[in-house]
């Protein structure tokens, strides 16, 4: 390409790039702009659901919301502290088990558990006949201690990843200093560790908390009353899009809070020294354990695996095993097809945006470039709820103004729609692996390439593209393991007959058809584990 024609299309860049940020920004702004139609029947409205399912929603999602904040923090500072300030035996093998729950969709956990501890599972019926016992021996698992385990037990590694990091590359020399004046490992433990690792544990809290605010599958499946369900229950049980789009702008706003709360969580982790090295002294590396306190460590970092990968895993291949009626192979080809020609679709539009709004950052840092990058990147922290919300709000608009549009046929009768909310989503971690990358890709690379004649489009061809390759497909495979798990998106805005292997996973496991269910959940598993093998080993990778 010439010089010519490349400086016409940075010319054209700024715009496109802005309209490209309205495009993946609309369903957030048609959330915001339904308040604009403010009438008596919407005061009514709201007045009504101030006083009926409001509260509800409001209070079951806090709670939820504290125990799973308390239950992850436990979980994920306790496993993180366990293997990067002890050493005990298994320690290495433990570093890797304990990513597994992030293959695990929250929503099949909660079909695992539900069929096993429920009053008619397995534990329960052979608990009575081992000792007699009558009736139920514990609260129903479908309620909001339930889902709070559930959601514990899947996104405890959010905190445990972020922990982890800052204890090794922050509190190495520290404990070693405190360790020559004369502290105690426990003090040691207490006053440097721990306040260090504060920042990295509210940003993965805050991960955590947006996961289960955006979540629609363990909350419907439970029937507890979040704002998720909430969503859905007003638009298509009581017809009412006003009011699911209200809480919507409610549910928006709380998760912008906590997006707020991590990234200033991740400024706070900045302020610490350098990476440091995990070779040091003798002293600096993590405190042998023997005895009691080796088991204690292995419990501790057994338990979260169990629990969250593991013992799922059994039920559903019981429930596989023991299905009594002919498991669906052909139509379960037509289920892995449309989860696979969506998540590739999507990965490759949104790797394909992502690299060229990283490119075209790198080679003009400008205000408009700047924030369509920051307006793609909060993209991920809008839960599919409101994303379906604000798709469809302009699609009834649209329609109103012009009843003998099509607008809404495209949006829902084909997959266009489909992809669009994906790439809201989506988008923003595709964005995210490719600008990894190219930090590590020197800026005066760029210069001397074009000493060398390599300029424009060509200098991302030639030079960019071969170093970004590795990120680029971690970005393919990252975005299309996500739109493979998606459902509350892919629940209303599919076509017909387009089920997804997460789609017939949630319907079949809501009509208490567990062993026909079993399969696509597992195949969801299977799909999941391929970021979980790529983290760990970018994980345990030492750089020479």
């Amino acid at each position: 390409m010439s010089r010519f024609a490349f400086a016409s299309l940075t010319r054209l860049a700024s715009p496109l790039f802005v309209l490209l940020a309205l495009v993946l920004a609309l369903p957030a702004l048609a959330v915001l702009a339904s308040w604009l139609q403010w009438t008596p029947q919407t005061m009514d409205l709201l007045r009504e659901m101030a006083t009926t399912v409001l509260p509800d929603y409001a209070w079951t999602s806090l709670a939820l919301c504290l125990m799973v904040a308390a239950g992850v923090t436990v979980l994920g500072l306790g496993t993180a502290a366990a293997v990067t300030l002890f050493d005990f035996r298994g320690r290495a093998v433990f570093e890797w088990l304990l990513l597994l729950p992030l293959a695990m969709p929250a929503y099949v956990v909660a079909y695992a558990y539900t069929d096993f501890l429920q009053f008619s599972g397995p534990l329960q019926l052979m608990l009575r006949e081992a000792f007699g016992w009558r009736g139920a021996l514990w609260p129903d698992v479908r309620s909001v201690w339930g889902a709070a385990l559930v959601f514990t037990v899947s996104l405890y590694p959010y905190v445990y990843l972020l922990a982890r990091t800052a204890l090794l590359e922050r509190v190495a020399s520290l404990m070693e200093a405190a360790r020559l004046l004369g502290a105690s490992l426990p003090r040691r433990i207490r006053e440097v560790a721990l306040p260090l690792s504060r920042p990295a544990v509210a940003a993965g809290v805050a991960l955590a908390l947006m996961e289960t605010l955006a979540d629609f599958g363990v909350s419907s499946y439970f029937g507890i009353q979040t704002f998720t369900a909430g969503i859905y229950k007003a638009w298509l049980a009581m017809d009412n899009r006003v009011a699911a789009a209200q809480l919507a702008t409610v549910l928006l706003v709380v998760v912008l809070l906590l997006l707020r709360l991590e990234q200033r969580a991740e400024r706070r982790m900045r302020f610490a020294q350098g990476r440091v090295s995990r070779q040091g002294t003798a002293e600096s590396q993590p405190v042998r354990l023997q005895g009691l306190a080796q088991w204690l460590a292995w419990g501790m970092c057994s338990l979260p695996v169990l629990l969250g990968f593991v013992l799922p895993v059994l039920i559903m291949l019981r429930a596989l095993a023991g299905a009594e009626v002919e498991l669906p192979w052909a139509r379960f080809g037509d289920w892995a097809w449309n989860s696979l020609r969506l998540g590739g679709i999507t990965a490759v539009l949104a790797v394909g945006v992502a690299l060229l709004l990283a490119f075209a950052v790198r080679q003009r840092a400008s205000v408009w470039n700047r924030t369509v990058t920051q307006v793609v990147g909060l993209g991920y922290a809008i839960p599919g709820a409101v994303v379906v919300v604000g798709l469809l709000l302009p699609v009834g608009w649209v329609q109103q103004m012009w009843p003998g549009s099509s607008v809404g046929a495209w949006i829902t009768a084909t997959s266009l729609g489909l992809v669009w909310a994906y790439l809201v989503r989506f988008c923003a971690v595709a964005l995210q692996s490719v600008q990894s990358g190219y930090a590590r890709i020197p800026a005066n690379l760029d210069d001397s390439s074009r000493m060398l004649g390599v300029t424009g489009w060509g200098l991302l061809r030639q030079v960019h593209a071969p170093l970004l390759r590795r990120t680029t497909v971690a970005a393919l495979l990252l975005v299309f393991v996500d739109v493979m798990k998606e459902l509350p998106a892919t629940m209303v805005l599919r076509p017909f007959n387009s089920d997804t292997l997460a789609v017939v996973a949630y319907q079949l496991a809501r009509d208490e058809r567990l062993g026909e269910a079993a399969l696509p959940s597992l195949a969801l598993v299977l799909v999941g584990l391929i970021p979980v093998v790529l983290l760990s080993r970018t994980l345990n990778h030492k750089p020479a």
